[in-house]
């Protein structure tokens, strides 16, 4: 009985450590002193990188901002593929026939672009 009287005695003494030690805020720690080290030149800019291909219109060779797909399975800024179907029944990128002429909102594309 002594030994479990002492081991729970232990355990409540380093529980009530734990505790006091949770309670109190972080101490900062004493960095040792330093050279002053002499101030790093300024990164240069970083260049923009440039937007996937996919976010590019094969049409106008711009970011698109309406992306529609077309009935070859590639996507065109809105306005341009349909200026192009207006007088063209072939798909801008392959120059074969296209099956249709319809168009469907590439929604995921658009979110992506944004």
């Amino acid at each position: 009985e002594a030994e479990l009287a002492a081991a729970l005695q232990e355990s409540a003494r380093l529980e009530e450590e734990r505790r006091v030690a949770e309670e109190q805020p972080p101490q900062p720690e004493q960095a040792p002193p330093r050279e002053e080290e002499p101030p790093q030149p300024e990164a240069p800019p970083r260049e923009e990188e440039p937007p996937p291909a996919d976010f590019i219109c094969p049409i106008t060779t711009e970011v698109m901002s309406d992306p529609v797909m077309a009935a070859d399975g590639h996507s065109y800024e809105r306005k341009q593929i349909e200026r192009w179907l207006a007088t063209k029944s072939t798909s801008p990128m392959t120059g074969e026939a296209l099956e249709h002429i319809c168009l469907f909102p590439s929604h995921i594309l658009r979110r992506q672009i944004r």
